[in-house]
């Protein structure tokens, strides 16, 4: 298909035609990783303590050795409360763990019960929220629950969001009520090591954390208060352009007119390499066939 178009289809989107069959390469994993999950629940007016471990870990997440990941998923509660949980898993034993976290991460506060070794494959049902003991199986029977509607944004933090912003973060999520979801995954480890025009997703080296903007709503009135949350953020996260992450795809941010409209969600998604899709786009799709609100535009004829 020629060096570009092979370029363009790892990741800029549906966009360039249909994918019949592709080959993936392997990477090894330890036979015993470990899962951890570590909850914190705050109610409103007691957030100090939790302010300043979410601002640590902002600190820490991104330099911690590439082989720890840890997921920070912030929920509202009833009774005006905030569920905060780290996800976390490391390609590795549980007592290495422990020891590389009271080190280089001690505020967590991560203790062996809150860890469980598994096969990688395993781990898997754990980030899905089943009970320990679920069987592998289960992952040939899932079923997609679509009975509840929601509104997805994205941001890019590059810098840690100081703590009078979280403070008054954690007052407009919960003014938001419950359904109100934020969803923060680390980068730096293998991502600082790619160029950002390896693949058309450029998002590598410098960044922080990516974060998700989750609000299941039935009320299409209330979608205004998450983009009013998501203006409130505007001073903290990336900026020229203020970027935003493919696969949360975020309509507010530009749509697809006949190419008139496309270089400023391109920017966002795509930064520098928005133009080299444009051109395979031109080459491999001048009609436009494979369209939508937000896909690639061939150039005019």
């Amino acid at each position: 298909m020629g060096e570009d178009h092979f370029w363009a289809i790892r990741g800029g989107g549906a966009s360039f035609g249909v994918i019949l069959s592709w080959k993936i390469k392997l990477v090894s994993v330890p036979e015993v990783v470990t899962f951890f999950l570590v909850k914190k629940l705050i109610k409103q007016g007691a957030t100090t303590s939790i302010t300043d471990l979410v601002y640590r870990w902002q600190q820490v997440v991104d330099t911690l050795p590439q082989d720890i990941f840890i997921r920070l998923e912030m929920s509202v509660e009833k009774n005006e409360s905030i569920q905060f949980q780290f996800f976390g898993q490391y390609l590795g034993q549980s007592y290495t763990l422990l020891s590389i976290m009271n080190q280089q991460f001690p505020e967590l506060g991560l203790q062996q019960k809150d860890c469980i070794e598994s096969s990688w494959i395993e781990t898997t049902l754990y980030w899905d929220n089943k009970p320990k003991g679920t069987s592998l199986g289960s992952l040939l029977y899932r079923m997609v629950n679509q009975s509840f509607p929601f509104k997805v944004k994205s941001d890019y933090v590059i810098t840690p969001i100081p703590k009078a912003v979280l403070e008054e973060l954690w007052k407009k999520m919960i003014k938001m009520g419950i359904g109100m979801i934020m969803q923060w995954n680390p980068y730096g480890g293998r991502m600082n090591q790619i160029s950002e025009s390896e693949t058309p997703f450029p998002h590598r080296s410098g960044y922080k954390f990516l974060i998700q903007y989750w609000y299941y709503t039935q009320d299409n009135s209330k979608v205004e208060s998450l983009r009013k949350l998501y203006d409130f953020m505007a001073p903290h996260v990336s900026q020229s352009p203020r970027e935003a992450f493919l696969n949360y795809r975020d309509l507010d941010i530009g749509t697809n007119q006949n190419g008139a409209n496309s270089s400023i969600f391109g920017a966002k998604y795509f930064k520098g390499n928005f133009e080299r899709l444009v051109r395979v786009k031109t080459k491999v799709d001048p009609d436009n066939f494979f369209r939508n609100e937000q896909s690639i535009p061939p150039l005019p004829k």
